[in-house]
């Protein structure tokens, strides 16, 4: 395969708003460095840490091409890739940087080849959401059956996977999320109660949730929304419960006394994914796991939308806006 020297992509000079995503047809293509393949990517995955990237929530170097995941086509080989058993023309996904372009150079360590039957726009609708609600849901906190759950944002790009997964697994299932279609969705999915914060009732979810737990409280809240939520979160988790906080789309939470977690003895993570696939052993084994549910169907994946890299502006505006359920992607081939 003929590998051009430049490409189309995405570029961040600087940190901003969407405004700051520069659309390019001039940039080059990287050559895979030692311990790298090259992927013509298909299909990158727009998921909502990229904001926080755009914006210097988390701060990163600049100038930068945004995207933590893509599938594709593996069209060249960096020198000692040889262990992970890559080869030109293997269909892939990948976890790493740089996936709003049409050609990444990744690491082999975080690129596996995707199981023939798994398309490349089900495979990136659920690889990073997927790998981090399962690690989320087995190691942060390890749910059993009959767990009463609170899952903000369950009608999400995470939220819309680890509703099934915690269903699967037998908990019962609390889901916030905003606006009545919403609502249907995340009730399609098993939930057992789902509250419309939006509505005149839902506005006081706090009050809701106790209810529906008899005044106990939750086991465990996975909190992706931050600012908006963290004052609820600690007051609807039971005593020696968990609180997860794994985002911050409203924005980050702020400083938290530990005095604050005293009287009722919670427990709080914020974990991110990559600390829990640190290594390879790690990677495959929730890759497979995934790979597996998907494949039996017990694990559905919804796409909101297929933007192009030169929509790339509107799909974070409709991101950042809540007007997403699922996954949204980008079609980055032509």
């Amino acid at each position: 395969m003929s590998i051009p020297v430049t490409q189309r992509a995405v570029v961040v000079e600087r940190v901003g708003g969407p405004e700051v995503l520069e659309y390019r047809t001039d940039y080059a293509v990287p050559e895979p460095a030692e311990g790298q393949v090259l992927v013509k990517n298909e299909i990158s995955g727009i998921n909502y840490i990229d904001t926080y990237f755009r914006t210097g929530i988390y701060p990163s170097p600049k100038p930068e091409i945004l995207g933590r995941e893509a599938a594709g086509t593996v069209v060249a080989l960096g020198p000692k890739t040889e262990e992970f058993n890559l080869k030109v023309g293997d269909r892939v996904i990948w976890l790493a940087d740089a996936g709003y372009a049409e050609y990444s150079a990744v690491p082999a360590a975080k690129t596996l080849k995707l199981p023939d039957g798994i398309s490349y726009e089900d495979a990136t609708a659920s690889f990073m959401s997927g790998l981090t609600v399962l690690a989320l849901a087995k190691e942060t906190y390890t749910v059993q059956p009959g767990d009463w759950v609170l899952l903000h944002a369950a009608a999400g790009g995470a939220g819309f996977l680890m509703t099934q997964l915690l269903k699967h697994i037998g908990a019962k299932v609390i889901g916030t999320v905003g606006g009545p279609e919403k609502v249907e969705l995340v009730k399609s999915l098993g939930a057992d109660h789902v509250i419309d914060y939006r509505s005149d009732e839902g506005k006081d979810w706090i009050k809701t949730v106790m209810d529906i737990t008899g005044g106990r409280g939750v086991d465990v809240v996975y909190d992706s929304v931050g600012k908006d939520t963290w004052e609820g979160s600690l007051a609807v988790v039971k005593r020696k419960g968990t609180i997860v906080w794994f985002g911050n789309s409203s924005g980050p939470t702020p400083p938290l006394s530990l005095n604050r977690l005293a009287s009722k003895c919670v427990k709080i993570a914020r974990p991110t994914l990559f600390g829990y696939i640190a290594t390879r052993e790690e990677f495959e084994g929730y890759a497979n796991e995934l790979f597996s549910l998907l494949a039996s169907g017990e694990l559905k994946v919804k796409v909101h939308g297929l933007y192009s890299l030169s929509e790339i502006k509107q799909a974070h505006i409709d991101l950042e806006g809540r007007k997403t359920t699922g996954k949204i992607l980008l079609k980055v081939s032509e």
